[in-house]
């Protein structure tokens, strides 16, 4: 991460602090972006998160030991935190078991592309290049507008924009609302919620990281060399609590997806 701040620290122009730019490495396979699409550090991650799931449950699962292993026993608490905690809680007991294999990969999937983040080298969260959220939140958009018309029919457009029970005049108002409300800004926000953060944690640790080597390896006043120290303990707390938002975050993007699958099973809104 420091090493990635070396150049915005070593102008010769006193502290300048990192962009948004020094945050997403040049692509890898640069002449792909002729055919539409570049190759670079956060798709190989990406890629490399589902070959990381899927070996790790295919392994977790392999014996299915009545007495488990200690893979076995993490597979299994990680599954159950999902089909509990979020299927059933927020489904509901009757529709969330033919949900949970999609909670199930949308969060682990959240989790390891945002744990990338705290890995040393590799440092960087898939989900703080906006692409990456925009997607998956587009996906997420998509199924649960499907589920309620599968649920409800073409009907289901007049159950999500008309509230019940509200007297037609106020309903000039409010259904303008709710197209806005659901149909646009649930989706920006689903999204802009998860990249907003992996950015800017990545973001804070690498001002730090700037800042350390600007104070430690450019000044020659012994006084801000001894300050680098304080900027590195309070590096090292952001880095501890960036980690933590990092699961967080997979949770409750996950959580949002299962509320708004209840929402459109369900028969009034």
């Amino acid at each position: 991460m420091i090493a990635l701040a070396l150049p915005a620290a070593t102008t010769g122009e006193g502290f300048v602090p990192p962009t948004t730019d020094e945050l997403h490495l040049p692509d890898v396979l640069p002449w792909a972006a002729d055919y539409g699409t570049g190759v670079g550090k956060q798709m190989i991650l990406v890629l490399l998160s589902v070959v990381i799931i899927a070996w790790f449950f295919s392994k977790a699962a392999k014996k299915q030991a009545l007495v488990p292993s200690k893979l076995q026993l993490v597979g299994e608490m990680g599954y159950g935190l999902v089909r509990d905690s979020i299927g059933k809680d927020i489904i509901g007991q009757r529709d969330f078991l033919k949900f949970v294999p999609l909670l199930f990969t949308v969060f682990f999937f959240v989790l390891v592309n945002n744990i990338y983040g705290a890995i040393p080298l590799i440092q960087l969260p898939s989900f703080s290049h906006p692409g990456s959220a925009y997607v998956l939140a587009g996906i997420i958009y998509v199924l649960w507008i499907t589920i309620g018309i599968r649920k409800h029919g073409i009907g289901y457009f007049k159950m999500v924009v008309v509230p019940s029970g509200v007297p037609w005049p106020l309903l000039i108002i409010l259904i303008p609302i709710e197209i806005i409300s659901n149909f646009l800004v649930r989706p920006i926000t689903h999204s802009l919620r998860l990249f907003a953060t992996m950015m800017a944690g990545h973001l804070i640790v690498l001002l730090a990281g700037s800042g350390i080597e600007y104070l430690l390896v450019l000044q020659d006043n012994i006084f801000l060399q001894a300050t680098s120290v304080l900027v590195l303990v309070g590096g090292v707390a952001m880095y501890m609590l960036e980690a933590l938002i990092m699961v967080i975050q997979a949770y409750v993007f996950t959580l949002l997806t299962a509320i708004y699958i209840q929402g459109a099973l369900a028969d009034e809104h």
